[in-house]
């Protein structure tokens, strides 16, 4: 049998084959899944009367992902897609016809037909059918196009030459949650489309060392207190009659958040100022868009997915954070709960009702689906997990994990009638056994080694991520089974989620305002005092921490700032010098000016200033091909220790972005740190 870290590299994590990315129609539903657990290439399914059916296999089609194209290359990155074959889709309202891109080929699936590729004149991305499905959509070379089903007849967008029409821009996709760049109206007579001019943004060079022969690929990236891209907006007819969007102030605003276009009522847009404290939305009559509401805040608001939106009697759905909880509201009233924080909208039925997903600060373990049905707000999941849903006229498609069962169970709810919706994905060669503690704000995980014999003291790996939007410490079991190999391998592993991550308050989240160091790790330690007390075999003179992203800042930070407290730690792909991040997610956090008013914040969130102090081992993990947290964070904070003579490691990864290198490089990574980890705490 293969070790873990093999079939974790080869599963992608114990993901391939587990059924997603649903879209939900009357009776019908369509989602996306490979043949297999160890089979990368994503295919096209549906669920109607007849059952369960393959609608379109890539490799039936040559759909190859060896070359893609660069916008397709961005957009998975962004999305943090490791699979290839079909990975993003859009169906008609009636989900009869599908779009798709496979390696830059433009795809059309007839759900009850056959699956073709049609002629596009170049390189595809966001391929999107009409409504009504008798258009087709999709953007090639910078501009967007707009044919019939056969390809044939063009009308292309465009916006003013040096400029993108119809693609998000960096920070969009990024740090918004936007990944689309245009939209049809609900009668598919018209697109409104986003263009881009990125020309202010500055140009960074992200070389390959290892291929010198290579010139370095140029980026447009906006770090923190830069220029940003420059968005506004067109709307266009289906025979090409163009004008551009007014009544944006797109200088006070310049962040297009999110656009919706319903049945229910004209497009919204969601609009944001820069420092995120202040965010419009606004309404289109025709080209021409209206304020319907501003909302402010004394330190940022948050992006939630799924709102702004318009209830079918006309009403605005929205958020309201005037509370110590993100509460959802109609017209200006909140109308949830003041203990349930929401996190995202999922759909609003015919009736008005509406499904979101929310947690309470009582078990932030958990994420919960709960409806608003005007006068009440039930939770529709009853036992600790993790769930979700996606709605779409009389269809449901729910999802649970727990603790009690691996991967994810996903069942269908069509007309009386429940149906599961099967995942291939490999089952894991074991199944983790964590704890919970809570002590107050702080809640725990505790991972022991199987078959751990009490008394036995054990060397400490704190494994968090530890930053906003992201939680780590959750009911679910397919998210434990790395940190139970870890254990296996001789360490008590301890993760915990600290203030700046989602899922307890408004309080909780914006502590970090003003100082993305000091309330994180504080956090930390006060995890591991708890674990400590929980847990009296933790041996507190061999503490590690590791983690990647913001938890590789984090495990960074905790040996140059509490050395008292950790004794060595493995920081992957860390943000060093926020001054060097990007604009719309540093700039929530700590403000506008990095080298003027805001610059005590930064140089509070930097590590570079605290080089000096290093006494504990570090290990510094990059990819030199990372294009969101570049290779210059890793390289001048080892710079900084070298010139105070601080002794650390550096393992760069060639050819590797964020997400990591390839399947072996995966696998190898998590033997070397083990490694690593091993030889620095005894």
């Amino acid at each position: 049998m293969s070790s873990y870290p093999r079939l974790a590299a080869l599963t992608q994590g114990f993901t391939l084959g587990r059924p997603r990315s649903f879209v939900v129609g009357d009776g019908r539903v369509l989602f996306l899944r490979s043949r297999g657990g160890e089979d990368p290439v994503t295919c096209l399914w549906v669920l109607d009367d007849d059952g369960e059916r393959l609608v379109c296999d890539p490799l039936l089609l040559d759909g190859a992902d060896d070359e893609l194209p660069p916008e397709e290359r961005a957009r998975r990155e962004r999305a943090r897609e490791r699979a290839g074959g079909i990975t993003a889709y859009a169906a008609d309202r009636s989900l009869t016809v599908a779009a798709f891109a496979l390696a830059g080929r433009l795809g059309l699936a007839h759900v009850d037909g056959a699956a073709t590729m049609l002629p596009a004149g170049g390189a595809v991305s966001d391929p999107r059918p009409s409504p009504d499905g008798t258009r087709l959509g999709y953007v090639t070379g910078g501009h967007l196009v707009v044919t019939d089903l056969a390809g044939r007849v063009r009308t292309e967008v465009r916006g003013p030459v040096g400029t993108t029409c119809g693609l998000a821009d960096f920070i969009a996709s990024e740090e918004l949650g936007r990944f689309r760049g245009w939209w049809w109206s609900p009668d598919s007579t018209r697109v409104l489309a986003a263009v881009v001019d990125e020309s202010p943004v500055q140009v960074w060079h992200i070389a390959d060392p290892a291929h010198p022969e290579r010139p370095a690929a140029e980026q447009r990236y906006p770090a923190a207190g830069t220029a940003n891209a420059r968005v506004t907006l067109v709307l266009a007819d289906v025979d090409g009659h163009v004008e551009p969007v007014t009544g944006w102030d797109t200088d006070a605003f310049p962040y297009l958040v999110s656009v919706s276009w319903t049945n229910d009522g004209p497009a919204l847009l969601q609009v944001s100022a820069r420092d995120q404290r202040r965010m419009q939305i606004l309404a289109l009559d025709g080209p021409v868009a209206t304020l319907v509401r501003e909302d402010r805040s004394d330190t940022f608001l948050d992006v939630v997915a799924g709102v702004p939106m318009w209830l079918p009697d006309g009403r605005l759905l929205h958020t309201d954070e005037t509370g110590t909880v993100r509460r959802l509201a109609v017209d200006g009233t909140p109308v949830t709960p003041d203990d349930v924080h929401v996190a995202a909208v999922r759909g609003i039925d015919p009736d008005g009702d509406v499904a979101f997903i929310g947690t309470t600060a009582d078990d932030p373990t958990s994420r919960h689906v709960y409806a608003w049905e005007g006068s009440d707000t039930p939770r529709l999941t009853d036992e600790a997990g993790v769930y979700d849903i996606v709605t779409g006229g009389d269809t449901q498609v729910g999802f649970a994990a727990s603790m009690e069962h691996a991967g994810v169970a996903t069942e269908v709810w069509r007309r009386g009638e429940t149906t599961s919706v099967w995942s291939h994905a490999a089952t894991p060669p074991f199944v983790p056994a964590v704890r919970f503690v809570a002590d107050g704000d702080v809640h725990v995980a505790i991972v022991l080694p199987t078959g751990h014999v009490a008394g036995t003291k054990l060397p400490v790996l704190l494994d968090p991520y530890g930053g906003p939007h992201h939680s780590e410490n959750l009911r679910a079991r397919g998210g434990w089974l790395e940190p139970q190999w870890l254990a296996d391998q001789g360490f008590a592993v301890v993760v915990a989620d600290g203030p700046g991550t989602p899922g307890r308050n408004l309080l909780w989240e914006k502590e970090i305002r003003g100082d993305l160091a000091t309330p994180a790790l504080t956090g930390q330690v006060e995890a591991l005092r708890v674990a400590a007390a929980a847990q009296p075999d933790l041996d507190l003179s061999r503490v590690g921490i590791r983690g990647w992203s913001f938890g590789g800042y984090l495990a960074a930070l905790a040996v140059l700032r509490r050395p008292d407290v950790f004794h060595a730690a493995v920081a992957g792909a860390p943000v060093t010098e926020w001054r060097l991040y990007d604009t719309a997610y540093t700039e929530r956090y700590l403000g506008t000016d990095p080298d003027g008013a805001d610059a005590a914040a930064y140089d509070r969130s930097s590590l570079l200033p605290l080089a000096a102090g290093l006494e504990r081992p570090l290990l510094l993990i990059h990819g030199l091909a990372d294009d969101n947290v570049v290779a210059a964070h890793t390289l001048r904070l080892s710079a900084a220790l070298l010139a105070h003579g601080k002794p650390h490691d550096v393992l760069p990864l060639t050819g590797a972005t964020h997400m990591g290198g390839g399947a072996s490089e995966r696998e190898n990574l998590l033997l070397l740190q083990v490694a690593w980890l091993r030889q620095h705490l005894g």
